[in-house]
């Protein structure tokens, strides 16, 4: 496993109908399946929190999201994480995509400091398909204009690193290739992240989130 590239990204490769399609979809289920982002497990609704855990999802991440499972989606995005995958030489085993996450930024949301990886693998719970394994590549795409927003960039954390070849620590890095509409960044579940807040309109983004078995 190789992780000299800590992510990979593909600039503008989904065309400007996929992005429309997606949204269209998206919005389509906004006023029935939107729900309020929260850490903790995907089976957690947000009317059972306590107030104070409410309070504390609030300090950690505000935005709003849509799981998506539609074929076409993952037949169109999957090849593009096999192909990072396989140019960034990580070349991390996985057999199974979760549910993805439409996800809508309004203005003042964000994401703070998080992983994608759990402590332990999923249990048998989550079914046959997720039992047993571990999120290991995670990937997200741009779908909104650059210019429609300000704020809500991408930001990994790489203090952590080395940059063997000019011998100095790697710091924070905002992921400014992600900004145009229909790019993707593919990186490992383990890498530390976040989304800054939105300082002007609404950024929408597609989540995926690849598991396979451990050590593999």
């Amino acid at each position: 496993m190789n992780f000299k590239w800590s992510y990979w990204t593909f600039k503008s490769e989904f065309s400007q109908k996929f992005c429309d399609d997606v949204l269209r979809l998206g919005k389509s289920l906004e006023k029935k399946h939107l729900v309020k982002a929260i850490t903790g497990g995907d089976n957690i609704k947000w009317q059972d929190l306590s107030e104070e855990q409410q309070k504390n999802v609030q300090n950690k991440r505000q935005s709003d999201v849509i799981w998506l499972e539609e074929q076409w989606i993952y037949n169109t995005v999957l090849h593009y994480v096999r192909e990072a995958n396989h140019r960034a030489g990580w070349n991390v085993q996985w057999d199974w995509c979760e549910s993805c996450q439409f996800t809508k930024y309004s203005k003042g949301q964000f994401y703070g400091w998080h992983c994608d990886s759990h402590s332990e693998p999923y249990k048998k719970e989550k079914g046959k398909n997720l039992a047993g394994k571990i999120r290991k590549l995670s990937a997200t795409i741009s779908l909104t204009d650059p210019n429609e927003y300000e704020g809500g960039n991408l930001e990994f954390d790489f203090r952590n690193q080395v940059d063997w070849e000019n011998n100095k620590n790697i710091a924070m890095r905002e992921c400014t290739e992600i900004r145009p509409r229909g790019s993707i960044v593919v990186f490992p579940s383990f890498m530390w992240h976040r989304v800054k807040p939105v300082l002007r309109g609404t950024r929408y983004s597609l989540v995926f989130w690849c598991a396979g078995h451990p050590w593999r």
